[in-house]
């Protein structure tokens, strides 16, 4: 494993300034600054953290990132995180990623840098090469988004095999025009749910009609989803990806819809069996896969060279409730179908 002196000596200057470096300070030349970046891509070179933060006394932390902190599904993952680390004697550091992909390389190693003895990340890039560096000192486990060009411990649900079943669901209620809501296609998890929404309506004989796949913020859905439910050639159905989005359309569907118009949702949302119609969700369980993102973690930190099966899926059930099940074959007898 390299160290800090290796990487001086390959550039030609003092370890101080490779810790400056390293640690994006100020007065560092452009010239050194260029050696020293070199070298450290060459030796694969990251700073031993976790002997830093025992040598100087830092309480254990552990670092989380996701995309948005306000989303009830992330804030599940991350409770569950908390009780897992403080039962180990950890703290957390969250962070948001936002939605620019851009971004995300940034900001997660700035945290990298901060002495974290683990690291949980639900990417937003198409990219994560960038962490294999840190794999050498620094357990890093990806949950619910699949990471890309980089072999960790990853966490997820089986978005296209729920999302398969849930518009199966749909068809077995009656329903042949579904429509499907969600954000966008560079979204690991809506990419995989928009694949099991298509390959549910080829199973069964329906025709593509991309006009039925609506894809934007959530903050835009209910602009979309009023406007295609306004035209002479709606559809009876609709498969949300999302629990946001599906909060940010419930409202529209009543509003809009006489007969109602069929709605599952990919995640279930506060007061989501409380509403009338109550909604049909995937039931994601996020707090599972929090739980299980922490306890693979430790168990790195325990056992830094055992083996353990990378990739987990895990399976996410259909709850029926009113909103695809109450108004069976309403919507479509109202128009004809």
């Amino acid at each position: 494993m390299s160290t800090m002196q290796d990487v001086a000596k390959l550039a030609g200057v003092s370890a101080k300034t490779v810790s400056r470096v390293f640690n994006d300070e100020l007065h560092v030349s452009p010239a050194k600054r260029d050696r020293v970046n070199a070298a450290m891509a060459e030796l694969n070179y990251v700073p031993n953290m976790l002997a830093r933060t025992f040598r100087e006394g830092k309480a254990s932390v552990l670092a989380i990132a996701v995309p948005d902190l306000g989303d009830p599904f992330f804030a599940s993952i991350i409770r569950a995180i908390d009780q897992v680390a403080q039962r180990n004697g950890h703290a957390i550091a969250v962070t948001s990623l936002g939605h620019d992909a851009d971004r995300e390389q940034p900001i997660v190693e700035a945290l990298l840098r901060r002495q974290m003895d683990g690291f949980i990340i639900a990417p937003i890039s198409n990219d994560q090469s960038y962490l294999a560096k840190w794999l050498v000192n620094v357990p890093l486990v990806f949950v619910d988004r699949e990471p890309a060009n980089i072999a960790a411990d990853l966490f997820v649900e089986d978005d296209k095999g729920a999302a398969h079943a849930a518009v199966q669901h749909l068809l077995q209620h009656g329903h042949t025009d579904i429509a499907f809501i969600g954000d966008s296609e560079n979204v690991i998890t809506t990419r995989r749910r928009l694949e099991g929404y298509r390959e549910a309506l080829a199973a069964a004989g329906i025709p593509r009609r991309p006009e039925r796949v609506l894809l934007t913020e959530p903050e835009n859905a209910s602009e979309l989803i009023a406007a295609l439910l306004s035209s002479n050639d709606s559809p009876t159905a609709v498969f949300s990806s999302n629990s946001r989005t599906s909060q940010e359309i419930f409202p529209t569907l009543q509003q809009l819809n006489q007969p109602r118009v069929a709605l599952v949702s990919f995640g279930d949302f506060p007061m989501a069996a409380a509403l009338q119609p109550s909604v049909t969700v995937v039931d994601q369980n996020p707090e599972r896969l929090g739980r299980a993102a922490a306890e693979r973690l430790f168990a790195r930190l325990d056992e830094p060279t055992k083996r353990y099966r990378r990739r987990n899926v895990f399976t996410a059930d259909l709850i029926e409730r009113a909103s695809s099940a109450e108004f069976v074959g309403e919507a479509a007898a109202a128009r004809g179908r």
